[in-house]
């Protein structure tokens, strides 16, 4: 039996490939000539092929005055409308509606987010303060925004407050439900682990359990902006004196079409601007997860 000699060389350790395969630093993208404008560009095309079928769609309903089960004979057609937004858009009274309602939103909402973070945790973490609070939560939920109109009036000396309380009360439950959920379904290591190391129940609170809720708590606020939208159009239209809402239903009094479709597309316009703010600060706080779940 004959065994081949080994060379002293053989036995020297050889290069690891995956060692030397040079790795990209962190924070550094690669260099290509166009960077990411391909893929924002298909990105932008997925979003606006969607809107043109339905515009299409709506041209030529109102182009040929369909009158089927639902008649289109009578409803203004892309072009009409686009000729009211244009002169709404050199109106100052338009933009004065606009800023209107997202100063009804803003306050309302952010007082929404702010309290229904805090009370939600404080019910998904006490169980005396769950004891105290969840039946009045569940008890005032169900009831809708819009029923409150006669009381907002009768409560607050101005129109505007009763507007915002309205925008508030609506937003408020999306989000403190959703917190609530996100601090019951938190695992219960995370909390044991950072105990285990010497950490205080503050800096638990801060560091662990708010960071570890933030994407159940970005779910509540997302759907939270969309009711407050929801609440706040239908408040402007019942007591408002002015509003994109308020503009939409003296366009129907007035009997103009065109303008009823341009508040109807400003709303939409403006909804889906802050939801989309919402979802880019909630994928910025929620770095740490996976790209697909945040």
């Amino acid at each position: 039996m004959t065994t081949t000699p080994v060379s002293p060389q053989s036995l020297k350790p050889t290069a690891d490939p995956v060692a030397d395969t040079p790795r990209p630093r962190p924070g550094l993208r690669p260099l290509t000539a166009l960077g990411a404008w391909p893929r924002r560009l298909a990105a932008g095309t997925r979003a606006a092929l969607p809107l043109a079928a339905a515009l299409l769609i709506w041209y030529l309903l109102t182009a040929n005055d369909v009158a089927l089960w639902l008649r289109f004979d009578k409803v203004p057609g892309p072009v009409e409308v686009f000729h009211t937004l244009k002169g709404q858009l050199t109106s100052g009274s338009y933009y004065q509606d606009l800023l209107a309602s997202l100063r009804r939103i803003l306050l309302g909402f952010g007082l929404a987010a702010l309290s229904g973070v805090a009370i939600g945790m404080a019910v998904g973490r006490s169980r005396v303060v769950q004891a105290l609070v969840r039946p009045l939560i569940e008890v005032a939920r169900p009831i809708p925004a819009i029923a409150l109109v006669p009381l907002a009036i009768l409560m607050f000396p101005t129109g505007e407050q009763g507007i915002v309380f309205i925008t508030f009360f609506a937003a408020f439950f999306p989000v403190a439900v959703s917190t609530i959920h996100a601090m019951k379904t938190l695992p219960k290591v995370w909390e044991e682990a950072a105990r285990t190391m010497g950490a205080r129940r503050l800096s638990v609170l801060a560091h662990v359990v708010l960071p570890g809720a933030m994407p159940g708590i970005f779910s509540g606020l997302s759907v939270s902006m969309g009711v407050a939208w929801i609440c706040v159009i239908s408040a402007e239209m019942i007591s408002g004196q002015f509003g994109i809402g308020y503009y939409t239903w003296q366009s129907y009094g007035l009997l103009d079409y065109s303008g009823v479709i341009v508040g109807m597309l400003s709303i939409g316009v403006l909804g889906w601007g802050t939801a989309w703010l919402v979802e880019r600060l909630g994928s910025r706080i929620n770095r740490w997860l996976p790209r697909n779940a945040r």
